[in-house]
Parts: structure tokens; sequence; C-alpha cells
């Protein structure tokens, strides 16, 4: 195991990974399921059931439209029990399908193992598989793993760094299924001809390095096989699970901006992303069931749980224990990067890894003050970009200014926020400043027509 290098800036929170040893548990007794018909970055998805219907686990719920959608299937098997509109966690109105479960998990008979014998193949099952990104971003993985003419995927990176404080989800992931991660990886390097694999582990998870080791030391005592998989100790610092910086910690190439990690030569997936994709080819299972960590002040039992998609949030605290206290903020995702919930009626969705509940004393939110010209969210900034005139910017909506100052590299990890004196909000700022900027961009281009 090698540590290659490591990008600059990033901070180092605590990592409070109190579920690290807990192993997963499958969660099964929900009565009813709420499935977004958006779960992903594309276009939604176009519900090809109706009010009464029975369905069964894998079937087809929520039709594709477009290249960057994905479809949806049910999550448990049961009746529709109606279609109606809900706000996200993200605050949008979207198409929800309200299955009422009837407990039995009955298989969908269409579930079958996809035939995949090249690349076309291989992209259209993970396309038909409904997969999108599950690190945190939710984009479609088919289209990730589409290599545009002309480039070449030089390095499958394998993100297993899980940087954000509290989530022990991927761990539990490397630790529970370590043959299917290297056999996912396997696969993926097979069929888009992707000659070397990286795989990232931060150097406090060291039981996350050493069993994927192990594994493919197994793979070349038992099958001799001895696939170009390696496994690298990098620093622990936050943001290193960002595509960004671990493509640069990995193989000390740059992504430009404004550029992709192919154009570097690298397709980056998460450890869990890989795993399912092994599951998929083998059993034709799509993507129904979520692992995600429950950890925070406002839990009485933080733990790792395997649950259906569409399990509303309240359900899974209560099965999982419930509360300690009185919820001041639950937050979808990690404490750097999560959505923080106005409501808690909110479903699990497919790019969800955590949910995290903290009472009310260790959820205020400090007053922000002026800014003191420090210059500690510039040093912090892993993008080394200058947030300080970047939340000007966003304050004034002076586009021009966001522009000069390269809003759009942002990528909202919040390392400004964390080590900001001054408590300013400036992830929430500069979120606001991409807006206008895309906003404005939209403008112009709809005026050259």
């Amino acid at each position: 195991m090698l540590r290659f290098g490591h990008f600059s800036g990033g901070v180092h929170p605590k990592g409070n990974k109190n579920t690290h040893f807990y192993p997963t548990v499958r969660l099964d007794d929900f009565k009813e399921i709420h499935i977004p018909m958006s779960m992903h970055i594309g276009p939604p998805c176009t519900p090809v059931v109706k009010v009464g219907d029975l369905v069964k686990v894998g079937q087809l719920i929520g039709e594709a439209s477009g290249p960057m959608a994905v479809p949806i299937h049910s999550s448990v098997s049961g009746k529709v029990k109606a279609i109606r509109k809900e706000v996200s966690s993200a605050g949008r109105s979207v198409e929800v399908v309200l299955i009422e479960s009837d407990g039995q998990y009955t298989r969908d008979e269409s579930v079958v193992p996809p035939v995949v014998t090249d690349t076309d193949s291989f992209l259209k099952a993970m396309r038909d598989s409904g997969l999108v990104g599950l690190g945190g971003a939710g984009f479609p993985t088919h289209m990730k793993l589409k290599v545009p003419e002309g480039k070449k995927a030089e390095y499958l990176v394998i993100n297993a760094a899980e940087c954000e404080p509290y989530i022990t989800a991927d761990f539990r992931q490397c630790a529970e299924h370590p043959d299917e991660i290297i056999e996912g990886i396997m696969l993926v390097m097979q069929y888009l001809d992707i000659p070397k694999a990286l795989i990232g582990v931060e150097d406090n998870k060291p039981l996350a390095a050493e069993v994927l080791k192990n594994e493919l030391t197994k793979l070349e005592l038992k099958q001799n096989l001895k696939p170009d998989i390696s496994v690298h100790l990098l620093k622990t610092m936050y943001p290193q699970g960002a595509e960004k910086m671990l493509i640069y910690s990995l193989t000390g190439r740059e992504v430009p901006s404004g550029k992709l990690p192919i154009d570097v030569g690298a397709v980056v997936l998460n450890v869990s992303t890989v795993r399912f994709i092994a599951k998929y080819l083998k059993t034709g299972m799509p993507l129904v069931r979520k692992r995600l960590t429950l950890d925070g002040s406002g839990l009485k039992m933080p733990c790792n749980v395997n649950v259906p998609i569409g399990a509303m949030i309240p359900d899974v605290i209560a099965h999982a224990g419930g509360n300690a206290a009185e919820a001041g903020k639950i937050i979808m995702g990690g404490s750097m990067m999560g959505v923080a919930l106005d409501r808690p009626e909110a479903s699990i969705i497919k790019n969800n890894n955590a949910i995290l509940v903290f009472d009310k004393k260790e959820a205020e939110i400090p007053q922000e003050t002026q800014c003191i010209r420090c210059g500690r969210c510039v040093e912090a900034c892993p993008m080394h970009l200058m947030p300080t005139m970047l939340d000007i910017g966003a304050r004034n909506k002076d586009v021009e200014q966001l522009e000069d100052y390269h809003v759009l590299d942002c990528i909202e990890c919040g390392c400004c926020t964390y080590v900001c004196p001054a408590k300013r909000y400036l992830v929430q700022s500069i979120r606001a400043g991409k807006g206008y900027v895309r906003q404005a961009q939209a403008q112009a281009k709809e005026g050259s027509k």
C-alpha cells in the first residue's frame, strides 16, 4: 500500500465515526414507501403504474426519458396507494409513487441477470439498473462510464475515502463485501478496457485497506488472477473523497477548471457503486435498497442500516431505536456537505448515504459577523479559490465578479465555512452565486438565438 501525494487546502474535522464497527442491519418492516420519480441529475421519470396496481420488488414503476435519466423500480411488493406531488429533500416539488407494502418482498418476474457481452451492452445494463453514483451526487452511472470518443480511460479510481464525519456506510461495505467490490472493479476494467485501478482509503481506516488487499491476495492464490488493482492509503483530510482531490492524491494529475476526470484519463466510482455493479450483473436486481449510517446526538442508537429506497426518514429512525432528544436539525448526508431538511417527512433516495439527527443545543447556528480578511478560507479551499470574494460577489449579485473568481469551480465542500472565525455563511452564499451565474448564462444563450 502506497501514499502518493496530497492536495493542498482542506480541513481536519473530528471524525465522529461512532458506527465504525457496527455491522449493517437490514430493516424491512415498513408499511408505506414513498418513491420519488426524481432521484438523479437529469429529467424526472414518468410513472408507468397507476393507483390500485399490484407491484413487486424490482418492477419498473418510473420510465426514464432522455440520456441523463435512469429508470426507477419498486423497492417493496404491495399496492400502489397514490401518485401525487410531494416536496423533496432538496425542496423541489416532485411526483411520488406511494406503495402500501404487503411485507412479503416478492421478487418481480422481470428480475433476471442482464446479458452483457461488450461495452455497449454493459452501459445499457447500467442504465437499466437505475444506478446513480452512490457517493452522494446522484449522477447517472452509465453516463459517467461512457468514455467520449477520442478519450482514453487510463485509471479506474475507486473512492473508499469516506472523508465526511460520522458516515461509515462505505467502510461497512468494505468490511462486509470486499469480494463483490473487487469483482465490480474487475468488471468495469474489463468492459471499459481500463488497464489499472487505484483504490483510495484514508489512513484512519486501515482495516478497510487490509480487507481489500487481502481479497486481492485471495484472488491470486485461489484463482491465479492478478489484476492491476492497488490499494493506497491516503492522508486523512477532508475533502479527500472529492473526485478532483482523489484523482490528484492517487495519480498526481490535476483536473483543469471546467474539465472532467476523463480529461485526465480517470473514471471515478464509489466502492458502493462497484459493489452494486457486481451484484446486479449476477442477480439482475436493480437499485432498490440503500445502505446508510444513522448517527448524531439526537438518536438513541447510532447504527448502519440497509433499507428499501422510499422508506420515510421518521420510520427509519423509529425502527433504529428512535430519538434520544427533540431534533434540532436533521441532515440528509454528511455534516459537511449534507442537506439540512426543513421537515423530517422525506424519503430515503438512491444517493442518500446518511441521516444525521442533532439535538437542539448542537444544532444552534452561530450568528455571522463581518469578514475580518484573515484569509483562512483561502488557505483551506482545496480548489484554490477565494471564498471571501465569491461571498461578496454573491451578496451583491455581481455576476461578472463571480465569473472572474470562478464560482462554478467551487465543489461546495464547506471547508471555508468550517474555518471562518466570523462564521460567515460562505457555502450558502456561493451556492446562490452559482445560481445567478447560471441564470445569466441561460439568458445570454436565449438572447443569442
